[in-house]
Order: C-alpha cells, then structure tokens, then sequence
C-alpha cells in the first residue's frame, strides 16, 4: 500500500481534524510528497532567497513551511544547477546559502510568473481531501446545544427546532422576516456552535499558479505558534496548513458579484481566494440580500450550480477552469417578501425557510429586563406599561426584537445628557418614542 492510499484509507475510517492532525495533514518527506513539481518548488525557494537574502535551511523552513529534509533536497539540486550557493558556515555547524547570479535570474523569472513569496502552497487535490474530511456539514447540532447556546435570548421555540437541524443539514438556510427581527443577531449565534478546531491551508496551488488563502479577517489561529519542530520531520502535522476555528464570513449590501470569483491583482501578481472559498468548512451568510449591487437574480443564480453539487467553478486569468469543493452552511437573509425575490424554483432548491416574525407582549416583557438586567438599571413597571399601552398601543407598531434595547438606550441618552440619575420617567420615554420612530403627516395629524 503506498503512503497516498494509507491516508485516504485512514481518513476513511473516521480520521478528522479533531483527532490526529499528523494523519489528516502528514508533513511530507520528499518534494514528491508536497504534491508540488520540482520547478515551481525551485522557483519558490529562489524567490526566499531573493527577498532574504543569505539564508539557512531552519530559516528558510520557516519561511516556506517545509522541513528541513525536503528543502535540503531542493538546495541540491539548486546547487547541482549553479543556482544557489554556500556563503558561510554558523555556529554549530549550519550552512549559509545565497543564490548566484544564475539563481538570480531565476527568481525574477518566478517573479514574474508569480510574485507570490510565503508559505509552500497546498495542492488543490489535497486541500480538497482535507475539506471533505472535515465537512461543516458532520458537525451534528442537538437540542441541548440549541438550548444552552439560546438560554438567554428570547425566540421562538419552533425557531429553535428548525435552526437546529438546519445547520448541519447540508441544505442552505433562508432566514426571513422584518428589519430588527434578529436574523442576523441569531445567525452569529449559530455560528458560534461552530467552535471545534480545523486545518485550513495558507495558500492553495492550481498547477504552478498560487492562490492566497489564508484571510485573517475570516481566518482565526488556534495558536499563532505552529506545532513544534517545524524542521523536524516526523513530528507534528503539515505546517503548509494552520490550525484555525471554522470560518465565518458574513457580506452585506457590498456583495458584488466579481467578490465570488478570483481576484487577481496585476501590480502584485497573486491571486486572491473568493469570498466562499475563504468560508469552506465554515459558514458563509449573504446579509440584506436584495440591497446588493449586483443584480438579486444573477446573484441568486450564482449559488444554484454550488447549492446542487456541493461543487464550485472557477476560472484563472488563463481561462483555465478548475472545481473546488463548495463545503459550506450557506445562510440568506433578507427583510424582503422572499417571493419578490425568488422564483419557486430557485427556494425550492433551499431546504429552510423560516420566518422570524413580530413579538407578543410577554416575549416583548421578557427582552426588555433582559436589556434593563444587562444595563444595571431599573425601570418602573408604569413606565413600561405605558409603552406597551399608550405607546405601542396608539401607534399600532408592531413590537421587534431590538426595540426595548433601543428604546432604552436613547433613554439612558436623555437622562446622561441632564445628568440625572439612570432612572428612566414616562417623559424620557415619549422623547424618545419621538425621536426613534419616523413620523409622516398623517401620524402627527392622528
């Protein structure tokens, strides 16, 4: 059995990134093993040197994620090409190398191919294995998890039952309703059930070229240290791959469509990873969907080849088309009438539509101590009466989740601004009821 297969089959018998790293990612032993060939690993290492000038091989491991063994390997045959050369000798024994003038010419022949310089890339098969093995989509969510994570917010209790199943089901996620319903308060939350630990690439290769990866916005290390020993051989896992919490990546009204494909910029000549791709084995929400830029149909067209084969297409500036895994808990959110947005075909497709509506009077009481608990003060049960009643009640407005947060803040607002003590008055609250709401003509008039 060779190596390649004694992994797939290790993986197949259960082997996450929960358990043994090193059988996940095993760090290779040989250039052979990088899945990388040997030039564009010869033009990597000129490029180090170029930057670095006068390096060893325990600094350039460090550099290129790669142990001590492989980059050996490749100084010899770098040298064997007039390539690279020893400068020097360090204390203990350790070589010093530097590129000639031959080495020189084929850095900045990599360069311009490529100005990428950092971490060995992963290649896109094996990132791919890697994905599969730790699907979101196996992260199975149970009720008491639902419970202790929404313990102290105020929802629905068929809310919590449809949540549930919805994240690890595999099938995207349409979330509904008015504007301050808690969408998008809730869907952090359900995120944060996404909490165990995975390995995540800093850079992807697609042949010889490179596509950065590794995004600190959405990308969060476990530890910035990698495991120990990165130039020992047989210790730890890959360090190509950085031990990180799944991915969250949330885009809004800014979502444009060219932010879903490679980005490349020509002044550095690197290739940038697309917002979903960024958020593979994590969970990726298009907020305020329908106030994009783009177009709500071509944007919901974007998703439906992703949605159905769990598969995405991308394109490099060659033209050159290659497959990517699409391994994600895909979440839309909007306050629109989801049916002037979307065809029957398209939500059919998505397996879970659910409403986040109004609020009753006792959901309403429940949040507003809750806010009142979280801001260390008390309100009188006359001046919330007086809101349900007189308030809520005259207007005929419907009561959101985020009003009694707001309500109160602008209160606490007025009464800092007097330099009062925090006890809020029926008069702070008809203030503030004036200057939260939009009031028209007719309003005014009733």
């Amino acid at each position: 059995m060779n190596r390649q297969t004694a992994q797939v089959k290790a993986l197949d018998s259960g082997i996450t990134a929960g358990n043994d790293l090193g059988d996940l990612a095993p760090r290779p032993r040989s250039i052979a093993d990088t899945g990388l060939s040997v030039n564009f690993l010869s033009g990597l290492v000129a490029k180090h040197f170029y930057s670095g000038g006068v390096l060893t091989i325990h600094e350039l491991s460090e550099r290129m994620a790669l142990a001590g063994p492989v980059l050996e390997e490749l100084i010899a045959l770098l040298r064997s090409e007039a390539c690279v050369e020893i400068r020097s000798a360090i204390d203990g024994g350790g070589l010093r190398y530097a590129l000639t003038d031959k080495g020189r010419a084929l850095a900045l022949d990599a360069l311009a191919k490529s100005g990428y310089i950092g971490r060995a890339p992963v290649p896109i098969e094996d990132y791919t294995r890697v994905t599969r093995a730790q699907s979101v989509h196996d992260h199975v969510i149970t009720r008491p998890e639902m419970e202790a994570m929404f313990s102290d917010v105020v929802l629905k209790e068929n809310l919590l039952d449809q949540l549930g199943p919805a994240l690890h089901s595999g099938r995207p996620i349409f979330l509904y309703g008015p504007p301050g319903a808690g969408k998008t308060y809730v869907a952090k939350l359900l995120a944060r059930l996404l909490c165990d630990e995975i390995l995540l690439p800093y850079a992807i290769a697609q042949g010889d070229q490179v596509i950065q990866f590794f995004d600190p916005v959405y990308h969060h290390r476990v530890s910035e240290r990698d495991n120990p020993a990165r130039v020992m051989l047989d210790e730890g896992y890959d360090t190509r791959y950085l031990q990180c919490k799944r991915p969250i990546v949330i885009t809004g009204g800014e979502l444009t469509l060219d932010m879903l494909e490679m980005a490349y910029d020509p002044s550095t000549r690197q290739y940038q990873a697309p917002l979903q791709l960024k958020a593979n084995n994590g969970l990726y929400m298009i907020d305020d969907l329908g106030r994009q830029r783009a177009d709500v149909t071509d944007l919901l067209n974007r998703w439906i080849v992703p949605m159905e084969e769990s598969q995405d297409y991308l394109s490099l500036g060659s033209g050159e088309h290659f497959s990517i895994p699409f391994d994600v808990v895909l979440i839309f959110s909007t306050n629109m009438d989801p049916l002037e947005l979307a065809d029957e075909a398209f939500l059919r497709r998505i397996g879970y539509k659910i409403k986040f509506d109004y609020l009753n009077a006792d959901e309403f009481d429940a949040i507003w101590s809750q806010v009142c608990a979280q801001r260390g003060i008390e309100v009188e049960v006359s001046v919330l009466q007086y809101v349900k009643d007189e308030l809520y009640g005259k207007y005929k407005t419907p009561m959101l989740p985020c009003h009694p947060r707001d309500l109160i803040g602008l209160s606490l607002d007025q009464v800092c601004y007097q330099g009062r003590d925090k006890l809020i008055t029926i008069e702070d609250m008809q203030s503030t009821w004036k200057s939260y709401f939009v009031r028209l003509k007719h309003d005014s008039e009733t």
